[in-house]
């Protein structure tokens, strides 16, 4: 379990909410893989216990991990729903990486490539891969979490891990900044040839409008076609806007900024030293706590 705050350090009252709330929203966005339903999820668990008195809870820190990660749960399950008519491609809202970001909780960040693919588990097994994987729960712990026995949690993790089995992980040795700019170089150039090298065959673009901007409402798949789509992305934006490199979900990513303002973020997902997928993000309430 990560480190946090010894019970007596935490008062039995407001101030408590402060110290844990930005380790309880981590907690909620790795089931909900939204930003803005995480906060919700912490911020309406904080407003239920304004009227409870809690002197009597023994284990605090397990109390408001364990409400958390339940309504978390419950509210997955509304927004599967939600998600269902969602215009076109719905993508996790990608988290801040900023240095408070890091520093907290270092360990437990995940690869936006990762997110996009726990959307494949019930939101149960998310949470068990979630707290496992993440949070280096024991399945003891798992247990006393979800109110089930430890049996149970072991197998919900295994049918998890079998559902992402074929995921091939980000190099994460790739994943740099020079290999950004690289990137960025090459957008810049113009250079088709140059382009199709730093792509996989079987390419993936995925992109998220949100039905509040434009987007290819299916992926497009393959070089050519990839190839084509970035460079006319990058000559429709590139005269009003200014392009940055930067990472989020830990994952290298390339900004476009219009007057100030977060317009588009490009997630690249690397492997074997090549790009293997781009998640387009331009549903602008998804871009929200992306630093820049």
């Amino acid at each position: 379990m990560p480190e946090m705050p010894e019970k007596k350090d935490l008062p039995y009252h407001l101030p408590l909410q402060e110290l844990l709330r930005p380790v309880l929203i981590r907690y909620a966005y790795g089931i909900c893989g939204s930003v803005a339903e995480a906060e919700d999820v912490v911020q309406d668990l904080f407003l239920y216990l304004l009227d409870r008195d809690l002197t009597g809870v023994d284990d605090l820190r397990a109390y408001l991990i364990r409400s958390v990660i339940n309504r978390a749960i419950d509210r997955k399950k509304a927004l599967i729903k939600r998600v269902e008519s969602y215009p076109g491609t719905w993508l996790p809202e990608p988290f801040a990486d900023d240095t408070a970001d890091r520093r907290l909780l270092s360990k437990e960040k995940f690869s936006y490539a990762l997110m996009v693919l726990l959307e494949h588990l019930d939101p149960r097994q998310r949470a068990v891969f979630i707290l496992k994987e993440a949070f280096s729960y024991s399945h003891e712990e798992i247990a006393a979490v979800l109110d089930c026995n430890a049996a149970l949690s072991r197998q919900l993790l295994s049918r998890a891990r079998k559902q992402l089995a074929s995921v091939q992980r980000e190099d994460e040795r790739m994943a740099s900044g020079t290999f950004l700019s690289r990137y960025l170089d090459v957008m810049q150039s113009g250079n088709t040839a140059a382009l199709e090298k730093l792509l996989l065959e079987d390419i993936i673009v995925i992109s998220d409008g949100g039905g509040k901007a434009a987007a290819a409402l299916n992926p497009v798949i393959g070089v050519a076609r990839v190839t084509a789509l970035l460079f006319g992305i990058y000559k429709k934006f590139a005269l009003h806007c200014e392009l940055r490199t930067s990472f989020v979900n830990g994952s290298p990513a390339l900004l476009y900024l219009s007057e100030g303002q977060l317009i588009k973020c490009q997630i690249l997902t690397i492997e074997a030293g090549r790009i293997s997928r781009i998640y387009i993000i331009r549903n602008p309430d998804k871009l929200l706590k992306i630093s820049f």
